[in-house]
């Protein structure tokens, strides 16, 4: 499959895109299912009754990251990229007051708002650790429809069926008549050097194939937009942060610390990382408190790729809006080689996939911004990520706030560091980005599952006693 941009960089809401906003996809496409004519069960009438049950991941932190809300909104017909918070409060508090659901075009249908979103911690499904299965009823509860999904990572969302059948990805670009079909970072390489082209103008040419040029610069711009002003929102909003840790929202304060000393010549050369860090951690309290975010390549890392464009926009020498786009461009190729040859899933490969994906995005996008050259972006992105190498996805109470905050900082700071590290070099380095994204999906293979966005290990185990 070959990823867009605009499959990597997707506006929804918190606090996940694979248990947040992946169930509502998964929702929503069952509704599609069931106005579409898909095949019912045999004797089975006219859909009456609605029933979710949420497997593996989604079932282990599925409270702490609202899962069993978001398949309510999404069988509700709310879609993440659109919805009104207000208008989906209110439908919420309607089906808790009727215990039914219209969806447009289907009959009105029954729906617990409880009972009906069942949490199974059995063992997860086999396809992946985040499934649920969806299923509609007649009026006599004979089984209509039933459908799997996985949400697997970044909002995507994949059937069983569409799961144990991957296409050829090779196949695929060439049908399509994408110019420059790389499925690795070798092959990616190898086209910038034989056409001369940067990764930017490479994968520009690949979304021109889907977006007509004329408006692919304004969706471009429109990605930055949302994220740039994400930023802006979590600077400006303090208080608690909801889901019972008492976990107080810092970015603010901080924030008017930082512009405070900014006029200063006392301040300490390290305080770039406090910029950085405040522009990641400002998305990130965005979303643990259900905000708008952009999958950055996921809602739980989404902080990264925003503050390294703020600041490289606001502190870097020679920065242009060209360039903004230039890093978003050479991101997502990079974010795309990962999805395909690994995850972006904590709940598959730890938050090495969420994190330490968006910190070699970043790095490849700010390195490119400042002129690096493909086998410097190539580096830049390994470095990031070969230094991300086992993290854990160990969220505590299941909510996407400790240590998925202060987390999204430290990221930023590194994709900072391995770019500059790439740019004081000619690109050449031991260890290619291909081998280090293999490494990544053999670590998350061998990683205890304790480890994998389930709260059962680590930090989430290790709380303070008060």
């Amino acid at each position: 499959m070959f990823l867009s941009i605009f499959d990597i960089f997707k506006p929804g809401i918190g606090p996940s895109s694979s248990h947040t906003m992946g169930p509502m996809v998964a929702a929503a496409r069952f509704l599609a299912a069931l106005r579409g004519g898909a095949e019912p069960e045999p004797g089975a009438g006219p859909p009456a009754r609605l029933e979710a049950v949420l497997h593996g991941s989604l079932a282990w932190t599925g409270k702490g990251h609202a899962t069993d809300r978001a398949v309510l909104l999404g069988l509700l017909g709310f879609d993440p990229a659109t919805v009104d918070m207000d208008a989906a409060e209110a439908a919420l508090d309607n089906l808790r007051r009727t215990g039914r659901v219209a969806p447009e075009g289907l009959p009105e249908m029954t729906l617990d708002p409880e009972a009906g979103v069942v949490f199974d911690f059995g063992p997860p499904l086999p396809g992946h650790a985040n499934g649920l299965i969806l299923r509609a009823f007649d009026e006599r509860d004979n089984l209509r429809l039933e459908e799997t999904y996985y949400s697997v990572g970044g909002g995507f969302v994949v059937t069983a069926r569409e799961l144990s059948e991957p296409g050829d990805l090779h196949a695929e670009k060439e049908a399509a008549g994408y110019p420059y079909p790389f499925g690795s970072a070798v092959e990616m390489l190898e086209m910038a050097t034989a056409s001369g082209q940067s990764i930017a103008k490479m994968k520009w040419a690949n979304e021109s194939v889907l977006t007509p040029e004329a408006q692919l610069g304004a969706r471009l711009d429109g990605i930055w937009s949302a994220m740039d002003g994400c930023i802006d929102r979590g600077l400006g909003v303090g208080g608690i942060l909801p889901g019972g840790l008492n976990v107080k929202r810092r970015a603010r304060a901080i924030h008017a610390q930082l512009l405070d000393e900014s006029g200063l010549n006392l301040a300490q050369p390290h305080v770039v990382n406090d910029w950085l860090s405040v522009y990641a951690m400002a998305v990130n309290e965005e979303n643990a408190a259900g905000g708008r975010v952009v999958t950055s390549p996921t809602n739980g890392a989404a902080g990264v790729v925003p503050a390294v464009i703020r600041y490289y926009r606001d502190h870097c020498v020679g920065a242009t809006p060209e360039g903004i786009r230039t890093f978003l461009l050479t991101a997502a190729a990079i974010g795309g080689l990962i999805k395909h040859n690994a995850s972006i899933s904590g709940a598959e490969v730890g938050c090495q996939g969420e994190v330490g994906s968006a910190s070699a995005m970043a790095a490849a996008g700010i390195c490119a911004a400042l002129g690096g050259t493909p086998a410097q972006v190539e580096n830049a992105a390994e470095i990031a990520l070969e230094h991300h190498l086992g993290m854990t996805c160990d969220p505590a109470a299941g909510l996407v706030q400790v240590p998925c905050i202060e987390r999204n900082g430290l990221g930023a700071i590194k994709a900072v560091s391995a770019a500059s590290l790439s740019l004081r070099g000619d690109g050449t380095h031991f260890m290619p980005l291909d081998n280090c994204i293999e490494a990544m999906r053999q670590t998350g293979i061998d990683m205890s599952e304790k480890y994998k966005e389930t709260s059962q290990g680590g930090l989430a185990v290790n709380l303070p006693e008060c």
